[in-house]
This record gives C-alpha cells, sequence and structure tokens, in this order.
C-alpha cells in the first residue's frame, strides 16, 4: 500500500472549521471542547490529507449518546477500536471516491491522548525546524511500500517519542 503525502495545503484549516461547526450544531457545547491535530494542524508542513480532529469529552460516560450524531454527519464509527483503545472513540468519513478525508477522534478531555497530541501538535507549531524533519520523514516513509497504515505509523513512532521527549523537557 501507498501512503500518499502531500505539501501544506492552506485549506486544511477551513475544512477543519468546516467540520467543527458542525459538530458543534450536534452536540452540547458544554460537553465537548474541539480541536485540530495531526500534520494538517501545523502550518507549512506535508501531510496525509486527512483532517484528524480530535473531540474533547468532559464527561466520557456521555461518548455513547454522541456516536449516533457522529454517524449523522456521514461519519462512519468503527467500534472495533474499543477493545484496543477503550477512552477512545474512532470515526472516519471518506469522499464519493472512498478516500478518506476526515477523522474523528473522541477521548477524554484532558486524558492521556488529548494532553499527547496538543502538546505534539503546539511544539511542531512553534519549532518548525523539527516539523520539517517530520515532513523530510514523511516524505521518505512515503516512498516505501507498506502493508497497511498501521505499519507506516509505527515506522513514525521513534520520532514522535524524541519530540514527545523535548515536549517534557520545555514544559518543565
Amino acid at each position: 500500500m501507498k501512503i500518499i503525502i502531500e505539501e501544506y495545503c492552506s485549506q486544511w484549516p477551513e475544512m477543519f472549521f468546516e467540520q467543527r461547526k458542525c459538530l458543534l450544531g450536534k452536540f452540547d457545547l458544554n460537553q465537548i471542547v474541539i480541536e485540530h491535530i495531526g500534520s494538517t494542524a501545523i502550518p507549512g508542513l506535508a501531510a496525509k490529507p486527512i483532517i484528524d480532529i480530535m473531540v474533547g469529552l468532559i464527561d466520557f460516560s456521555k461518548v455513547g449518546s454522541l456516536v449516533s450524531k457522529c454517524v449523522e454527519l456521514g461519519y462512519n464509527y468503527f467500534p472495533q477500536y474499543e477493545d484496543v483503545m477503550p477512552d477512545r472513540r474512532f470515526f472516519k468519513k471518506t469522499n464519493e471516491m472512498d478516500v478518506a478525508t476526515h477523522h474523528i477522534h473522541m477521548v477524554p478531555l484532558g486524558g492521556e491522548f488529548w494532553d499527547r497530541h496538543l502538546l505534539f501538535r503546539d511544539y511542531l507549531r512553534c519549532h518548525p525546524d523539527i516539523a520539517a524533519d517530520y515532513g523530510a520523514l514523511k516524505k521518505d516513509l512515503a516512498k516505501r511500500e507498506w502493508n497497511d497504515r498501521n505499519e507506516y505509523s509505527d515506522a513514525k513512532t521513534e520520532f514522535i517519542k524524541q519530540v514527545e521527549m523535548l515536549t517534557r523537557h520545555s514544559n518543565g
């Protein structure tokens, strides 16, 4: 399987805000916080052209009532991931050619997934040199043939862990 990495697109933030607006129209605003995460959230960074949206729930016990609201917005829900990641609900939206365009990661607000992804995003936003290194790594990895997306993701793990260590040192 080939991984497609595209140069940064200035429309990615707009695509996020469009979906954020749709989600806010479905959810109780007192229950959630919505953030743009992943490489499309980092200006100038090459990325898979999939908008990653993180929905942080103040009370994760209410997650079950929100699944149908995402499905109503055209997202496919993947319940099989609940066993592996009980504190995350995963959704994917595709276009008419069945190509993924958006992912939703519904997680507890302030939980480990939430904090880790925001720290990584914010660190790369503040350190364009490291973001450029990450982009170069992703472009290099995209030249290879992969068995699946997880294999590609695993190949980025060492870099991501190094950045996470830097975020811990810079936050004290």
